[in-house]
């Protein structure tokens, strides 16, 4: 009999499962989104019940695509939206409010609070991370705050805490195992990446105790054992666990130091991998633990961006400037090459390697002349500039030379989007023929840890369209210049 791996990949937007063969091709896929709960403040949510019963939807729907034999599934990986954080009680499993996005940036007082005392090179220097509302130590804070009750359940050891892929572990496995990986825990704002533990002292300071946080395991431990509710007819071992973009780096090949990729998805994420030592940021980046493999961390540096492919659905939705995604790209190369607009997209503020939650999104430079095409245009360049600011810091921080940039995500199917990426960062920037590389880290370290892949021969499973600058170094200067400038009138609210 084959034997297949099933991949899992909790996002943003919804769950995919995907079934992969023996040579670590995919063989059948199926998605389903989830409510985005959005209120007059800009605050968003997700049910974590919908997500739960989701995850089980997809995985009966891709086997019954797949016309597989159940029994031949004998592992599966899950990846997940990191920093979206919840709480469910530890009796009862049911959780005590929505899940609070990675978005959202309602504990922004609380970080302001933070800040105030003085504590946040002291969270800096053992996190890896910036004080920001975009981790889960702020929500969950939040929660402790503003939800009644949850405060004394807290102090009382009655709820868990934690991060999408915890909620998922506890609810596939009958025994309600809580856990969860390097990488996830280093994007909580409460693991200290230094002595890889959770740090007391900083749970302290946003009300939390460790007892509330799950076990940190290796990201290719078993987890527990599944039967996906009952629709499996023997369990299977949950064998990985990574947050969505560090299982898109190990799925992108990205395993030596320097390597560097970006995942383009509502927002992205870049990640150079730095090796077994960490290197902390001066200029906004933010340090966290790649994955755990055999009780060897390694690290990464990371920059992330709030609105990327979100920029392309407010041009659809919102300004109802396109019909759909494609248009795009069309309508970016007939835009006027003498136009000047620049979008800057801060709706919820601005990610790395600014940090600053308070400003809001800009468009500069427009003239009469400036249309549809131009506004587009603006927008899809304001994907790739924001890219090139995390990896130009990259470059200089880690003192690490940069020949290609690995991408994937759906607005890598936009073929302006990515010639420009590689005009303004002037090296090659190679996209990769399969999307779903979230789920592919998870399901490659899955087989592997059971003896189905070996590492060196699934890196022929992936093949790349490349793209190199078309540019010249005046011109790049030049649009950058014009950038940098329009993050200016962002930030300092003047005029240049």
């Amino acid at each position: 009999m084959s034997k297949y791996i099933l991949g899992i990949d909790q996002s943003t937007q919804g769950t995919k499962a995907i079934i992969f063969n023996e040579q670590g091709k995919i063989i059948a896929r199926d998605d389903l989104s989830h409510k985005q709960i959005i209120n007059e403040l800009g605050w968003v949510e997700h049910d974590p019940l919908e997500i739960k019963e989701n995850v089980v939807k997809v995985v009966k729907n891709v086997v019954n695509k797949a016309e597989i034999d159940k029994d031949s599934i004998i592992g599966v990986g899950i990846s997940n939206q990191r920093e979206t954080a919840l709480m469910w009680d530890k009796k009862t499993g049911k959780p005590l409010y929505n899940a609070i996005v990675w978005q959202c940036s309602r504990g922004k007082k609380i970080c302001e609070r933070i800040e105030s005392l003085g504590l946040q090179n002291e969270i800096k220097e053992k996190t890896g991370l910036h004080l920001s509302p975009y981790f889960s130590a702020a929500k969950l804070a939040w929660l402790i705050e503003n939800v009644e009750g949850i405060k004394e359940k807290v102090n009382k050891n009655e709820v868990c805490c934690g991060n999408i892929d915890s909620w998922l572990i506890y609810n596939l496995t009958d025994e309600k195992i809580f856990k969860t990986d390097y990488s996830n825990a280093s994007r909580t704002q409460l693991f200290n990446i230094n002595t890889l533990s959770w740090d007391d002292d900083i749970c302290k300071i946003f009300g939390l105790h460790t007892f509330n946080l799950p076990k940190v395991c290796n990201s290719n431990s078993i987890y527990g054992y599944t039967d996906f509710n009952g629709f499996l007819d023997k369990k299977i071992p949950i064998n990985a666990v990574m947050g969505d973009s560090h299982a898109a780096l190990y799925g992108q090949f990205c395993h030596n130091k320097g390597d560097i990729k970006s995942t383009y998805g509502t927002g992205s994420s870049i990640m150079m991998n730095i090796g077994e030592q960490p290197i902390y940021s001066k200029s906004g980046l933010v340090t966290s633990i790649a994955w755990g493999i055999n009780n060897k961390v390694e690290y990464v540096l990371e920059g992330n961006i709030n609105y990327t492919g979100a920029v392309i659905t407010w041009l659809k939705d919102n300004l109802q400037l396109i019909n759909n995604p494609k248009e795009t790209a069309i309508l970016a190369e007939n835009a006027n090459p003498k136009d000047k607009s620049y979008l800057v997209p801060a709706f919820t503020g601005l990610g790395a390697p600014y940090w600053n939650s308070e400003v809001n999104a800009i468009i500069t430079g427009m003239t009469r002349v400036t249309g549809k095409n131009e506004i587009v245009r603006a927008g899809l360049d304001s994907i790739a500039y924001q890219i090139a600011d995390i990896v130009n810091l990259m470059k200089s921080e880690s003192g690490l030379q940069i020949k290609s940039l690995k991408v994937d995500g759906g607005p890598t199917k936009n073929n302006y989007l990515m010639q420009f990426q590689s005009d303004i960062l002037n090296i090659k920037v190679e996209v990769s023929s399969v999307e779903e590389l979230s789920a592919c880290g998870v399901a490659y370290m899955a087989g592997i840890a059971l003896g189905l892949y070996d590492l060196k021969l699934l890196n022929n499973t992936i093949k790349y369209q490349n793209y190199v600058s078309k540019l010249n170094e005046n011109e790049i200067s030049e649009l950058y210049k014009g950038w940098k400038n329009a993050v200016k009138q962002t930030l300092y609210n003047v005029k240049i």
